[in-house]
């Protein structure tokens, strides 16, 4: 397995292995499952301050990670909110872990300082997962969502991506900086 920096070329297969979760499952809270034109510009959206990155198998997508901003205003930068989706046919075989690990690994490098994960109740393997990895529990949001006739719950966690400092601390670097040091592919070849 491969984990590379997405492009949008990776959008058909992004959107295929998403679409299943927005129609069958409350996992996602969309309704209307985005095309890949949609899925490409997210990615643009995202990168290059946050990463996006997939995992391959033989050139085929297997599954995908990235993070985004936690809140727009700007003492939340330091705080990213990641996301990991896998194809079904891939599930449970340590794709999630390897991507999160990897996407770990670069927002750390970047500078990012916390991250907070959203779980729809139930989702056992996603919450195992997220606690595996090291995810604190911060709260449930009791019916905050309805989707296919019912309420739901979410989980949130938190992940310390590196130690607070007192120091007012520098900016995240973006994802550009990290590949124009060669620091970003370190990573992924780590992964």
């Amino acid at each position: 397995m491969r984990i590379r920096l997405a492009s949008s070329t990776d959008a058909p297969a992004i959107a295929a292995i998403y679409a299943p979760v927005v129609r069958e499952t409350t996992i996602s809270f969309e309704t209307e499952p985005p095309d890949a034109d949609e899925m490409a510009e997210r990615i643009a959206k995202v990168l290059p301050r946050h990463p996006w990155l997939v995992a391959e198998v033989d050139g085929q997508v297997i599954g995908y990670a990235y993070a985004g901003a936690h809140r727009s205003r700007a003492a939340y930068q330091w705080s990213v909110e990641p996301s990991v989706y896998v194809a079904e046919d891939a599930r449970r075989t340590g794709v999630a872990r390897r991507l999160y690990t990897a996407l770990f690994a670069v927002l750390r490098a970047q500078g990012f300082v916390r991250a907070y994960a959203g779980v729809t109740l139930p989702n056992a393997p996603s919450l195992g997962l997220h606690r595996a990895l090291g995810f604190e529990d911060v709260g449930v949001y009791r019916g905050v969502g309805y989707k296919h006739g019912a309420w739901h719950d979410v989980w949130w966690g938190a992940l310390d991506l590196s130690p607070a400092r007192d120091e007012p601390p520098a900016s995240p670097r973006s994802v550009t900086e990290l590949i124009e040091t060669d620091e970003l592919a370190t990573i992924l070849s780590a992964s």
